[in-house]
Formats: C-alpha cells, sequence, structure tokens
C-alpha cells in the first residue's frame, strides 16, 4: 500500500466516527432532557408502543430502495464498469466517508479514490464523482423553486424565525437563503466547468491566481483545471438515455430519502396528504440549511433542526425529538456502522486484487492527459 493511499484511508478509519457520536450523544441527551420536561415516562413508552408497524416497515423499505437508487445510479454513471457487489461498496464507504466529514466539505474526494480502487481510471473516477455533485446540487436548488412555487403552504413554521440554541440566536430563512444561494453559484461554477467550457474555466482560475494575494493558490489552479479539462472530455459524447437515466435517478434518490421521513412521521401521527406535502417540502428546504453545516455528517445539528419543521404534527411537540432520534438512527448513524462493518473488508478486497497490478494515481492520470498540459490562455478566446 503506497503513501497516498495510507493518507486517504487514514481519514476513512473507522475511529473517525468518535467525534460524530459524541455530538451526537450529547444532542440525544439534551433532546431527551427537553422530552422529558415536558413529557412523563408513560408519555413516552405509550407514544412509541402505540406507533404504526406498517409505516415503519415503510420507512425501512423506501431507506433500502433510496441505496437501491444509489448503487444503480453510480453503476449507471460509470458505464457498468463497476459491477453490483463494487457499486454496493462505493456506495456504503460514500456514506460513510460523508458522515465524517463536515456537510459543507463532504467526503466526495475520497470517493474518487474508492472508485479508481475499484478499477477505474482516476479520470473517469474525477468526472463521475464531480457529475454526482453537479447533479445533486441542481436537484437542491430546482426543488428548493419548485417547492416554493407549488406547495400551498407556509413552508417555514413559525418557530423556524427565530430559534436560540445555548444563547446564540439563528434564522433558519436566514440559514436557508445563504445556504441555497451558495449552493446556486457553485452549481453554476461547476456546470459551466465541466459540461460548457473547462478551458475557460481553467483560463479563469489562473488568472484569478496571478496576483500576489492569491498567488500561493496558483498550482491548486492549474490542477483543478487540468482536473475539470480531463472529467469533460470523459463526459463528452455521452447519450441523451445516459443523461436521462441520470437524472432520473437522482430526482428517485432524494426523494425517497425525503419520503422516507414522511414515512416515519407517519408512524406516530395521524397525518392526511396534505400534511404529506408540507412534510416534503420542509424537508427540501431543512436539508438545504443542513448543507451549510460544520460538524461532520451534520450531527447535532439535524437534530437541533428538526423539531423547528415538524414538531407541529405531533400530539405532543417535544416527542418530534424522539422521532428526531429514530430519523438519525436510521439515515446517520446506521452508515457510521456499516461503514466501519465494510472498510476492513473493502481494503482487503481491493489491495488483495490489485496487489498483482499496477494501481492508477493521480501522477497516472496526468501522464495520460498530457495532451491538456499546453498554454490555455493562448486557446481561450
Amino acid at each position: 500500500m503506497d503513501a497516498q493511499s495510507s493518507k486517504v484511508l487514514k481519514s476513512l478509519s473507522p475511529g473517525k466516527i468518535v467525534l460524530p457520536v459524541l455530538i451526537g450523544l450529547a444532542v440525544f441527551v439534551f433532546l431527551i432532557y427537553q422530552i422529558t420536561e415536558e413529557l412523563d415516562f408513560d408519555q413516552i413508552v405509550n407514544s412509541i408502543a402505540s406507533a404504526n408497524i406498517a409505516w415503519i416497515f415503510a420507512a425501512l423499505v423506501v431507506l433500502l430502495a433510496r441505496d437501491a437508487g444509489y448503487v444503480y445510479r453510480i453503476r449507471h454513471l460509470t458505464d457498468k464498469q463497476l459491477n453490483w457487489v463494487s457499486s454496493i461498496f462505493v456506495i456504503i464507504l460514500w456514506e460513510f466517508a460523508s458522515a465524517v466529514t463536515p456537510s459543507v466539505v463532504g467526503g466526495t474526494a475520497v470517493v474518487v479514490f474508492i472508485i479508481n480502487k475499484e478499477g477505474i481510471k482516476f479520470g473517469k473516477s474525477l468526472a463521475y464523482v464531480m457529475l454526482t455533485a453537479v447533479l445533486d446540487n441542481m436537484f437542491f436548488v430546482i426543488a428548493s423553486l419548485v417547492t416554493f412555487l407549488f406547495v400551498p403552504f407556509e413552508i417555514f413554521p413559525a418557530t423556524s424565525n427565530n430559534f436560540e440554541i445555548f444563547g446564540w440566536h439563528f434564522s433558519v430563512k436566514g440559514a436557508f437563503g445563504l445556504s441555497v444561494f451558495l449552493i446556486g453559484i457553485y452549481t453554476l461554477v461547476m456546470t459551466y466547468g465541466l459540461l460548457i467550457r473547462p478551458r475557460a474555466f481553467k483560463w479563469i482560475l489562473i488568472k484569478l491566481t496571478g496576483n500576489r494575494l492569491l498567488k500561493k493558490w496558483r498550482k491548486w489552479a492549474v490542477q483543478t483545471g487540468s482536473d475539470m479539462i480531463l472529467a469533460s472530455e470523459i463526459l463528452r459524447g455521452k447519450r441523451k438515455r445516459y443523461w436521462f437515466w441520470a437524472i432520473i435517478s437522482t430526482i428517485f434518490i432524494w426523494s425517497a430519502r425525503y419520503f422516507m421521513l414522511n414515512c416515519l412521521i407517519a408512524a406516530f401521527s395521524d397525518i392526511n396528504v396534505a400534511d404529506h406535502l408540507l412534510i416534503f417540502g420542509r424537508q427540501i428546504i431543512m436539508w438545504v440549511v443542513m448543507l451549510i453545516s460544520p460538524t461532520p455528517g451534520s450531527a447535532g445539528t439535524a437534530e437541533f433542526v428538526f423539531p423547528l419543521f415538524f414538531s407541529e404534527f405531533f400530539k405532543f411537540a417535544a416527542f418530534s425529538g424522539i422521532v428526531a432520534i429514530f430519523w438519525r438512527l436510521f439515515t446517520y448513524y446506521a452508515y457510521l456502522g456499516l461503514g466501519a462493518f465494510f472498510l476492513p473488508r473493502w481494503i482487503r478486497k481491493v489491495f488483495d486484487t490489485s496487489s498483482h497490478k499496477k494501481e492508477e494515481t493521480p501522477k497516472d492520470a496526468k501522464q495520460d492527459s498530457a495532451e491538456e498540459n499546453i498554454n490555455v490562455e493562448e486557446k481561450v478566446k
């Protein structure tokens, strides 16, 4: 195992789960403390015992369907170069990487390494990961706009206008506005660089880092621009069917992720179709807010924000904290456990087989794309 592989795997170490688990436990204790101030033990137990098992089962089915959608999408994006087993490993480790890194950072850099180790060249791995980022962020922006236009309810609950955590005052509307603006800018820049004019994108980066203040970022700008050109070349010429199923699978994945919570809330509350629509719409807003969380996998942030959006759907508002705990156990902490379980098995899988063949690294990819090491400034008109 080379030094680069060791460095990346260190960032995926199962020990990385300690911080998010500690944050989660602290928040869970805080939530339970708040809940027990308003509800007694019998009320909590009775509410849990009276849960609709059919809706809980539906939540688990939708969760599995979402994961199946992820597996299908990565296999489709790689033109089936990944088999089903490799695709499952990639998705589980991708979820794990996202869970142990801040939401604002994400685990996509590590995923390039993971896909590369599954036998796909570095340039292609980079292209596929960049494309998933563009597709996901496009969904966030477009779904947010659609929610505002077509959901005939107040998306932001009254309690979210101004709330306090440990003496700090926050506004969900303000956090949402900032987050969707940043996501929109990022998506436009990535789309321009990846799918429209990658060489112009590189030229702009080189120009921006040409002054003294930003000169230290020059090397990063050149490398990022070259990576974008390489990724763009790989995606160029894909057929309409490729893009159609990439978009459809993205919509399915995120719709299933959101509907899972609809099922979970329905298990503990009597809600109608209009409520389902409102819950679905609010999740889009909540998820966008969570994307700017500085904690690993939005640990703590998600648990705090959840009651602000959904407490009104429960007979006891404080019980929303219990549902938030179940929600995070299913959709976040489960993947910390799965990642810690699958990671050593994946390491044995890829390094035992790759020890008999030459592994491609970013350095190899640079050699493959030597034709891109030209004077980009002269080519951009």
